[in-house]
């Protein structure tokens, strides 16, 4: 077998355009788009393995979006110095690869994750969102309170079964530590909910949004976010945000990169993180 180098895409997308991250025939979608390009430039077939740290939806975007794919040694040692240059003349504007590495061959973007972390926006002002920003933020039709809605969040943190804000999938389990999640209300009208885990399951973090969100203008108790934590089942109740508010910003990974294959065994043991 060829040697192969493994390669660290760091991608960014706008994701109106795009039927989600996976590749679907006849569809336009994140994956599909960077593997034609590589094709082009490298030949098709050369680059295998794309693999990627969440399969973003329809219209999610992705500031902060990481992947892998393998070369052959000799194929990355001649295109080292220009890779990334001849890709970004042949990406579409709403898609841009901001890094290319090699890295060990026991990285992997999926499970050798240890957080990701997504920011959704939406505006409260009576007049809607900024046109300029109209594809990454939510124009909401009642005022939302902060305070509410860090209450609401608040009860949301920490390890419990998000069964009731996740679509479920057969022999996946739903339950998630979320580490972070938070509010803040910037000056142009627009709160930013923060949101960190360890993964997320199909669904949740826009599940999430829009659960805070009816707390957040009045229209439920504070508690009733975190009181759904008890269901084991996905909550009719709950109405998923719409999916242009929501970026991946980032995606971590552990420090040492001798760390990398044991963090991915631990995640392969513990769960198959599924599509956001």
């Amino acid at each position: 077998m060829d040697e192969r180098t493994r390669l660290r895409l760091d991608v960014a997308y706008d994701g109106t355009g795009f039927s989600g991250w996976a590749a679907q025939p006849e569809r336009r979608t994140v994956a599909g788009v960077l593997v034609e390009a590589v094709d082009l430039v490298l030949g098709v077939g050369t680059a295998t393995g794309l693999t990627v740290a969440g399969r973003t939806d329809a219209g999610v975007h992705a500031t902060g979006q990481v992947c892998h794919l393998d070369l052959p040694v000799e194929v990355w040692a001649a295109h080292e110095g220009r890779l990334l240059r001849r890709l970004a003349r042949l990406l579409p504007p709403d898609v841009r690869i901001r890094a290319v590495s090699a890295v060990p061959a026991t990285f992997d973007a999926r499970f050798s994750a240890t957080f990701r972390r997504y920011e959704y926006r939406v505006t409260d002002a009576a007049w809607g969102a900024d046109p300029l920003r109209r594809h990454e933020t939510l124009a909401w039709p009642r005022a939302l309170d902060l305070d509410r809605l860090a209450a609401a969040a608040a009860g949301l943190v920490g390890e419990h079964d998000f069964a009731a804000y996740c679509r479920r999938k057969e022999n996946a389990t739903t339950l998630r530590k979320v580490t972070r999640l938070d509010w803040r209300r910037d000056a142009d009208a627009t709160l930013v909910a923060i949101v960190q885990a360890d993964a997320f399951c199909q669904a949740m973090v826009r599940s999430l949004v829009g659960a805070m969100l009816v707390a957040g203008d009045g229209r439920r108790p504070v508690q009733w976010p975190a009181g759904l934590l008890n269901r084991r089942e996905r909550s009719s109740e709950v109405t998923v945000a719409p999916a242009h508010g929501l970026t991946l910003v980032a995606v971590g990974y552990p420090e040492d990169p001798a760390e990398y294959a044991r963090r991915a065994e631990a995640t392969r043991r513990l769960r198959v993180p599924a599509e956001i």
